[in-house]
């Protein structure tokens, strides 16, 4: 036990005080004996407490004992959870019962397993939850080391295959806090297991070229596998090949065939092969060649005269219909352009809708829109993927006079319409909302059993009221339409509009039959429309299908509830036939760049087209009377896409589909379209530390000398998973960059330049930019090869000081001379109470007189045997007789005379006491000098007589006093 000062310099605070408490002890005259000594003491000790906090002063203990903490290493590569246990078990079994002992498991993160403790249980079981697809060992040693307050050693438990962090920095600065790190080098467990260690393939191809996929496999055991190969998920090649132990290497000849971005992957099927994380690899590649493009058409047989276009210029094309679209984002890269030719958007899934804007911001590939009576804003385009991508906007902006519209909704929230489908339901009515003008009126009716107004029809001029009533709707109950219909069409004949709507959505059969005939007859007299939506299979399609027919409606069927906001988006687009502008005129040429070559000798004339609003930085080629865009283009990310809005059918330009220079001008739209670099410009290099891929960009071929201030790059993964980043500028032509990856593969990365203004996301994306990829492969503690982890063992020991201990001896952990430490014991907050208590005393013992010898007295009084204190006729008799002797004794030495003192009503109340002829010493009546008389029984009644006087006197006094 012992003290310890950590400032030692605020000792010298003990001079100034002691100066204090002697100037006080010499000032205070106020207070005197006991008290005065008791202040001065109390004042005293608080100023030296307070010096003592001021000076850090705490009390300490000595230990010896040997602080121990064992880091085990549970990653993948060890594998071994098992055989750490039992090791630590029988360490901490092996140590003293001073001694303590913590454990700290780790993989990509750590864990303490068990606090630092003294206990003499060793049941020590691995089981906190890590990552184990890393070894993260200098994460391991911090947090262990972190537990040692007071000193101590480290023991590791690690095959020293590290791969996030840095082991041997780590092991310096436990070096320099005093630390030793003890390592137990542990063998790896044998398994059988057989791994793809690399896929090369060359970064650019020339379409017909044959070239090599080079392979590398190693394994640890002999035996026979398959290895496949894809490209863009489709399968390439497929050999059977035989594996030795160790390295091996295989060579694969393919063909590069349709041209564009590929992804490659190749995967290893082994038999007994026990681990799976490691069986495959990736690689991408560029082939170039004879462009491709994918025509989407939403009437079969409606693309020929884009065939005949394509075909004139030799440009190969594959068409199908929307609901074939790819589900996978790689897909696409094998096309340089998509054509959607009248395609309605309910027509197209969620995935590829997604995806056909993705591939045209991060993939450079050029998309062209057809008009039509099911595109653009009738195909219910508005706001989704694709219309941002477009050069126009399906929104018209009040540029013409549009009917009022009185639109309600009729929305299925029974049982089955929970989750997915009611919530799409919503999302629509949001959306048609969204579309629809502030003139507009719209209600929302939902229904299950029975109607349940949601908001009842309102100008939308309340429309954050209508969207926050949509977005409450709940579900629950059964399915009735008949009621729900009734109402709506009830409440719609009280609507002032120029055109009323109804739209009845659901997925079930109604449970009441209802006079549905004469509902819909009553629409019709009243010139109300009312369109039906089926989801799914369990819908009553046949009832949906004849009520859109007999009100003058649309019906719609869809298993796929995704497409319902697009479906909306159309019924509210299609009540306004003014979105088809039919008459005839010959479009103006406007920003038509290298386009105005062909149209400035003369254009046909247009019959009619789609209506719809150029974007602010789109170039508009052809402009119709009503300032309308008619042809319009515009880089969007990394591709470019363009919009006519007019149709290639021939019904609403037959005079442009019959035009000669048609086919050629049609194809050169479409090649412009096609992505515009042959290189990548940017080098990616990518290294994973964790679940974190560092991104090294540098300009191909050294670039010009020059630093982009604010490039920009946006990487997207398999499934079109987004991210944006902005990567650091390291050096001229070299920036760095970080992002959290979720698995291995092929990543595209959209890189350009921002002018770091905060521009949106449609202006972010016009500014165009250049593609580049990277491979991220599976985690490197899945490899098989030697990392020379035992030797990085052996030096981090070394330099710490620790010791090499053998896996079969544990109990050499607690072998060694015990460290003496100390530990410190805090006393500031008991020194602040004591001082605290000390003042109170000080104030007390300065401000309080307390006056001991009455409570002396009193405490006296009430000892057994005495008379108690409430007797005040005894007491007072007591006390009168004392005084009588008292005065006896007094008058008895004074002869009668006043003792000194006495006042001159007491002398004269004395003389009035004595007999006559009697002359006390200075009276007239006798000579001065006669010597006193005796005291005779006359004298001694004098005597008395006085001394009973002066006894009520005091007794009077001693009575105000009290």
């Amino acid at each position: 036990m012992g003290l310890l000062v950590e400032r030692p310099w605020a000792l010298l605070l003990l001079l100034p005080c002691a100066i204090f408490v002697w100037r006080i002890a010499a000032s205070t005259l106020r207070l005197t004996g006991g008290r005065k000594a008791a202040a001065v003491t109390v004042r005293a000790v608080i100023l030296l407490l307070l010096v003592s906090i001021a000076a850090g002063v705490m009390p300490y203990m000595e230990h010896s004992r040997r602080d121990t903490v064992f880091v085990a290493d549970r990653s993948a590569s060890l594998n071994a959870d098992e055989r750490l246990a039992d090791w630590l078990n029988r360490a901490i079994g092996s140590k003293e019962e001073n001694d303590r002992a913590a454990v700290v498991s780790f993989g990509l993160n750590a864990v303490v397993e068990r606090s630092l403790s003294g206990t003499a249980e060793s049941g020590v079981s691995l089981r906190a939850g890590v990552n184990d697809s890393f070894s993260n060992a200098a994460g391991g040693l911090q947090l262990g080391s972190g537990l040692l307050e007071n000193g101590g050693r480290v023991v590791l438990l690690s095959d020293g295959e590290e791969n996030v962090g840095d082991l041997l920095r780590q092991g310096r600065r436990l070096k320099e806090r005093g630390i030793a790190v003890d390592v137990v080098p542990m063998p790896r467990a044998e398994r059988p297991d057989a791994a793809i260690e690399s896929l090369d393939v060359p970064a650019a191809l020339k379409q017909g070229e044959r070239f090599t996929f080079e392979l590398t496999v190693a394994s640890t055991f002999a035996g026979e596998a398959e290895l496949r190969l894809y490209e863009d998920n489709t399968e390439k090649a497929r050999e059977a090949v035989v594996v030795e132990r160790g390295e091996n290497r295989f060579a694969l000849q393919s063909v590069a065939a349709a041209p564009g971005f590929h992804r490659y992957r190749a995967e290893l099927y082994a038999n007994g092969d026990e681990r799976s994380e490691n069986n495959t690899a990736y690689a991408f590649s560029r082939i170039d060649g004879p462009p491709a493009v994918l025509v989407v058409e939403g009437k079969s047989g409606s693309s020929v005269n884009i065939r005949s276009a394509l075909e004139a210029s030799l440009i190969p094309y594959d068409v199908l219909q929307p609901e074939r679209l790819p589900l996978e984002f790689a897909d696409y890269a094998r096309y340089d352009s998509i054509i959607l030719n009248n395609v309605p958007a309910m027509r197209i899934a969620e995935a590829p809708m997604n995806h056909l804007a993705a591939a045209v911001r991060d993939l450079g590939i050029g998309l062209m829109m057809t008009g039509g009576e099911d595109s653009y804003g009738l195909g219910g385009y508005f706001n989704t993927p694709v219309e941002r991508a477009l050069p126009v906007s399906m929104a018209l902006q009040g540029k013409r006079q549009i009917p009022s519209l009185g639109l309600i909704l009729v929305i299925d929230r029974s049982g089955s319409m929970e989750g997915g489908n009611l919530e799409l339901a919503k999302e629509a009515a949001l959306r048609t909302v969204e579309l629809m003008r502030d003139k507009d009126t719209v209600g929302v009716v939902a229904f299950d059993d029975a109607p349940w107004w949601v908001m009842e029809p309102v100008k939308l001029t309340e429309r954050d009221s209508v969207m926050s009533a949509i977005r409450g709707i709940q579900s629950g109950g059964g399915t009735d339409i008949y009621p729900a219909v009734n109402a709506a069409l009830t409440r719609m004949k009280s609507i002032k509009a120029e055109r009323k709507h109804i739209i009845l959505l659901t997925d079930g059969m109604s449970a009441g039959s209802g006079g549905y005939s004469a509902l819909t007859g009553d629409m019709v007299d009243n010139r109300i429309t009312m369109s039906s939506v089926a989801i799914g299979d369990g819908a009553d399609t046949a009832l949906l299908e004849r009520l859109a027919k007999e009100a003058k409606g649309r019906y719609y069927f869809t298993n796929d509830s995704s497409t319902i906001p697009a479906i909306f988006s159309r019924e509210a687009v299609m009540m306004s036939r003014t979105y088809i502008v039919e008459k005839r005129f010959v479009p103006q040429i406007g920003a038509a760049g290298d386009w105005a070559r062909r149209l400035t000798s003369g254009v046909p004339a247009v019959d009619a087209y789609v209506a719809t609003s150029a974007k602010a930085t789109a170039e508009t080629a052809l402009v119709t009377p009503m300032g309308d865009p008619l042809l319009a283009r515009w880089q969007y990310g990394s591709g470019r896409t363009v919009a006519w809005t007019s149709d290639v059918t021939g019904r609403w330009a037959k005079d442009w589909t019959g035009w000669p220079a048609f086919p050629d001008v049609f194809a050169e739209w479409v090649k412009w379209t096609f992505p515009q670099f042959s290189s990548e410009p940017y080098e990616i290099d990518a290294a994973l530390n964790g679940g974190v891929a560092e991104l090294t960009i540098r300009e191909a071929g050294g670039g010009d000398g020059l630093t982009a201030p604010n490039l920009r790059a946006a990487v997207t993964d398999d499934t079109g998973k987004r991210t944006e980043l902005a990567p650091v500028p390291n050096a001229p032509g070299d920036y760095s960059a970080s992002m959290t990856v979720a698995g291995p593969g092929v990543y595209i990365a959209n890189i350009g330049g921002s002018d770091g203004g905060g521009l949106t996301e449609e202006a972010a994306a016009a500014s165009g930019g250049t593609t580049a990829g990277f491979v991220i492969p599976y985690s490197p503690e899945y490899r098989l090869t030697d990392g020379g982890g035992r030797e990085k063992l052996e030096r981090l020991a070394a330099a710490t000081g620790g010791r090499v201990l053998s896996p079969e001896r544990p109990e050499e952990a607690f072998a060694g001379k015990p460290a003496t430490s100390r530990e410190r014991v805090d006393s500031t907050r008991a020194l602040l109470i004591a001082a605290l208590v000390l003042w109170l005393i000080d104030i007390a013992l300065r401000r309080i007189s307390i006056p001991w010898g009455r409570l002396a007295a009193l405490s006296a009084g009430l000892l057994p045997g005495r008379r108690p204190v409430g007797s005040a006729a005894p007491a007072a008799e007591a006390a009168l007789t004392r005084l009588k002797q008292r005065a006896g004794r007094v008058g008895a030495f004074y002869g009668g005379a006043a003792p000194p003192g006495m006042d001159a009503a007491a002398r004269g109340a004395q003389a009035a006491e004595q007999p006559a002829g009697s002359a006390g010493p200075g009276t007239a009546g006798g000579p001065a000098s006669a010597p006193p008389a005796a005291p005779g029984p006359s004298g001694r009644a004098s005597a008395e007589s006085g001394a009973s006087g002066k006894i009520n006197r005091l007794l009077a006094a001693k009575n105000r006093r009290r």
